[in-house]
């Protein structure tokens, strides 16, 4: 049963087989970090095995990976150990709080607009500013909700505020920022993911190892979405946003296969001492706060 629970799911990561180097990433931002960051390479090719794909393609994909800077390979006799670089960690770091304790900030009823002289490097100053959160509403100048902290580039800049009603608000946040694409991918999220939810609540019981891989799965569709989404204020997005209803099923979904995922981890995961992974209570914090 577990298996046609979770196999929607799987044929579409089927249909998308060079996305096995981030689902990688995810596997050690979201569990393997957390216990310790250093695991068999045996571990994960059991994981992957686990989601049809061989073991072939995994080695590529982590030799790649280390090639690249994100994974560090250790070697004890015959056996290979991978851990995440310290540029995996850091960018997965920055993440982390983003994918697991989002909450739509505070609108205090103005957005911080920023307006540069074009004599700067513009693509520095584009990806500066979009990390930011600063949205585009016009060539040269950005704008994110008041309160929005400014990256160092942008000291030099002219700032002021601005604002209007709700509804003039709502019509600028919808030119600046991409949203209905963002939108429409929160609810392909849902309509992936519901299924899964509703299985579960009916009382459907996963494997271990199905729990790890729905686990998984489900953030690496997840953070796909949540990374892209600029986070404003509820007060000045669409009314019919579908964000938050993805958050509370992620989390639903998440806290059920959490116990299953973590005895999978406990009885296969070892890092190079031959120790089995310790579990950290980071873990139980996640989408609570």
């Amino acid at each position: 049963m577990s298996r046609a629970t979770l196999a929607p799911i799987l044929d579409h990561l089927r249909g998308e087989p060079s996305r096995t180097w981030s689902i990688i990433i995810t596997i050690y931002g979201d569990a393997i970090v957390p216990r310790g960051g250093s695991v068999w390479l045996g571990t994960l090719l059991a994981f992957f095995r686990a989601l049809g794909l061989s073991d072939g393609l995994v080695r590529t994909a982590m030799s790649r990976l280390a090639s690249d800077g994100w994974l560090e390979r250790i070697k004890v006799g015959r056996n290979s150990f991978y851990r995440l670089a310290d540029k995996g960690r850091e960018t997965f770091r920055q993440a982390s709080e983003q994918i697991y304790a989002l909450h739509s900030p505070p609108w205090r009823g103005h957005f911080d607009m920023v307006l540069f002289d074009g004599n700067g490097d513009r693509e520095a100053t584009k990806a500066a500013m979009e990390a930011a959160g600063f949205g585009i509403a016009a060539p040269g100048l950005w704008l994110a909700p008041a309160g929005t902290v400014l990256p160092e580039l942008a000291s030099g800049a002219l700032r002021f505020d601005a604002g209007g009603d709700l509804s003039t608000d709502r019509a600028l946040a919808a030119r600046s920022w991409s949203l209905d694409a963002t939108a429409e991918a929160y609810r392909r999220f849902l309509a992936a993911f519901e299924p899964l939810a509703t299985a579960l609540d009916g009382g459907v019981r996963l494997s271990d190892l199905d729990a790890l891989v729905a686990r998984i799965l489900l953030i690496h569709e997840y953070r796909r979405v949540v990374l892209r989404d600029p986070v404003l204020p509820a007060e000045i997005l669409p009314e019919d946003w579908p964000g938050a209803a993805a958050r509370s099923l992620c989390a639903a979904i998440y806290h059920h296969v959490l116990p299953g995922s973590e005895r999978w981890l406990d009885e296969n995961a070892s890092n190079e001492s031959g120790e089995p992974l310790p579990r950290s209570s980071e873990i139980e914090s996640r989408f609570k706060t």
